[in-house]
């Protein structure tokens, strides 16, 4: 991640108030014979719901980033609050990915430390998400601090299992991220799928799932479509972004989107793929829309 652009500092921020990729790499990917609605823009197949992470376009009101998403056929906009969810409605978009229970990055439920005040937030938040007519609320295990995965299983179990039957009761599913723990987010404690997996194999509930992050992935342990073909009926979201850096993707960054989204199709999966990328391009709408184009497969 960009040193100017910290996600921990960008969510906190959020919170509070409730490799550069050219562009015709991109481009390209569109094919020729795409047909166009009255906008000019390509008409989405939309096989894949996207939506699009408020804080990549933080210095961007609100407004006016849901007026461009809806208009190049975004269907929703990630992590945002109950005081952003007017907004959002105003503009017909959806709220797949919300936040605002959480404490930070750092500090979640594999501590017991936090457990009260995660219990006591998410126990807040959960039926304010089913009355807004939503169903997914982040999560974050929280960092390591030298605990062994057994450790780390045990302790979130402990956190979240409290929340589940408040959790089934609203139908809103508490949506663990996986982060990777080499570059971005240290000593982060779910940081393989694997581990995630095991964790909700332990919880046995269906309002537990991962947000499957296709770029803190690639960066921990790579084989992506082998991985979310194995463990899809685990990932309730998925989040993109080029690597290495996080900007723009494209055929200037290692990862084939295209042929993941493919898989994720294949997988049967009819949830929201949201793009998480920072822009590095003057027009971060022209980026934006790109991405949606590329991955509309």
């Amino acid at each position: 991640m960009a040193s100017t652009w910290n996600r921990r500092a960008a969510l906190k921020g959020l919170l509070t108030t409730t490799a550069a990729v050219g562009t015709m790499g991109i481009a390209g990917a569109c094919t020729p014979d795409t047909q166009t609605g009255e906008t000019g823009l390509a008409a989405l197949k939309n096989n894949i719901r996207q939506s699009v992470c408020r804080w990549c376009f933080q210095d961007m009101p609100l407004d006016k980033l849901c007026a461009a998403a809806k208009e190049m056929g975004i269907q929703g906009i990630d992590l945002v609050g109950p005081r952003d969810w007017p907004t959002l409605k105003k503009h017909g978009l959806d709220s797949p990915m919300c936040n605002g229970a959480e404490i930070n990055l750092t500090d979640g439920f594999n501590d017991p430390r936090f457990h009260a005040q995660l219990q006591k937030q998410y126990s807040e938040m959960i039926p304010l998400v089913a009355k807004a007519g939503y169903t997914n609320l982040i999560c974050f295990s929280g960092s390591r601090r030298g605990m062994t995965d057994e450790q780390g299983w045990a302790n979130s179990v402990r956190g979240l299992q409290p929340l589940m039957a408040l959790a089934e009761k609203h139908k809103v599913v508490l949506v663990m991220e996986l982060l990777n723990s080499k570059i971005d987010h240290k000593d982060y404690q779910c940081d393989r799928t694997a581990w995630g997996v095991e964790l909700a194999k332990k919880l046995g509930s269906e309002h537990f799932k991962l947000l499957y992050d296709i770029y803190h992935m690639q960066i921990n342990e790579g084989d992506v479509i082998r991985t979310l073909s194995d463990y899809h009926p685990y990932i309730a979201h998925y989040h993109t972004a080029g690597v290495p850096g996080r900007h723009e993707i494209g055929d200037a960054q290692e990862l084939n989107y295209p042929a993941i989204m493919r898989a994720i199709v294949a997988t049967g999966f009819k949830g929201y793929v949201a793009q998480e990328f920072i822009p590095q391009q003057p027009d971060k709408l022209a980026s934006l829309r790109q991405a949606v184009q590329l991955c509309d497969v």
